[in-house]
């Protein structure tokens, strides 16, 4: 389980330029590039403070790019499928049909709780075939989720493959609006997805979230996007990066999330 590794010097960083766009604030911090460069990637951190209501990045215009969503989805498959009773609840179990899988976790029957965490791609690709085609855009449209292009032939790879697309900056509208019960959906979906995106959970903070992965033309494209409740205070975050050449790749799942960690302590005391 992937460990939050916090220090008692994570100050705010002083921004090294800021452009206010809308009511909310974008600061530019160059302790983000530092972690970025550091880790051997290219890419962009977004994180939005709701207490002070700004965005801080490394690299803004990065944050507006649309990328595949591919594992992110998993948190708007999710919602659809208890929306749409395709999935009864987290306990429902997916039987492994006892073929070769890519990976070896994913070669067992797993409950849907389980099925998130370790991102297994048949079980969601299952259910988006479950949801169909006019259900999924149906509910892909009240979610107000980026711009994906769903239609029968894709239905089950539209997210790994093809032109959909999401932002940064989309992927935390919508948490927001998840996290804010804002979203067309009912009070039990919400709780039961709420409590399936808890990746860590301690004294003083709980991170929720979902990473991705995808590979497009042979490029390399990872996420990790969710929150960090701290206190009386939430940081929504959507990290993009994609590795530079001669990268290690074995690590590239962990980076994202490290750059993302490095990132949040640079703007709260985690203690």
């Amino acid at each position: 389980m992937f460990i939050l590794l916090v220090s008692c010097e994570g100050k705010k960083p002083d921004p090294q330029t800021t452009a206010t766009t809308t009511a909310k604030e974008d600061v530019v911090v160059s302790e983000f590039q530092s972690i970025i460069d550091s880790a051997d990637v290219t890419g962009s951190v977004l994180i939005y403070d709701v207490a002070d209501e700004t965005y801080y990045s490394n690299d803004f215009q990065w944050a507006k790019r649309g990328h595949l969503p591919a594992s992110t989805f998993k948190i708007a498959n999710s919602i659809i499928a208890l929306e749409t009773g395709t999935v009864e609840n987290d306990s429902t179990r997916f039987k492994w049909n006892g073929e070769k899988r890519e990976s070896k976790v994913w070669e067992q029957d797993l409950v849907f709780r389980d099925a998130f965490h370790f991102s297994c791609v048949p079980c969601y690709q299952e259910v988006a075939r479950s949801i169909g085609v006019s259900r999924m855009l149906e509910y892909l449209k009240k979610l107000e989720y980026g711009d994906m292009k769903v239609d029968s032939t894709n239905i089950d790879l539209f997210w790994l493959v093809g032109e959909s697309r999401i932002s940064q900056f989309q992927q935390i509208d919508f948490l927001e609006k998840f996290y804010r019960s804002e979203l067309p959906i009912s009070e039990r979906t919400s709780r039961i997805m709420k409590g399936m995106m808890i990746i860590e959970e301690h004294d003083g903070y709980k991170l929720s979230g979902k990473t991705g992965w995808s590979i497009r033309d042979g490029n390399n494209n990872g996420w990790f996007v969710g929150y960090l409740e701290i206190e009386d205070n939430v940081l929504f975050f959507a990290t993009n990066v994609e590795p530079k050449q001669d990268f290690e790749m074995d690590k590239f799942p962990m980076i994202r999330k490290y750059v993302t960690i490095q990132a949040l302590e640079q703007l709260t005391n985690l203690e």
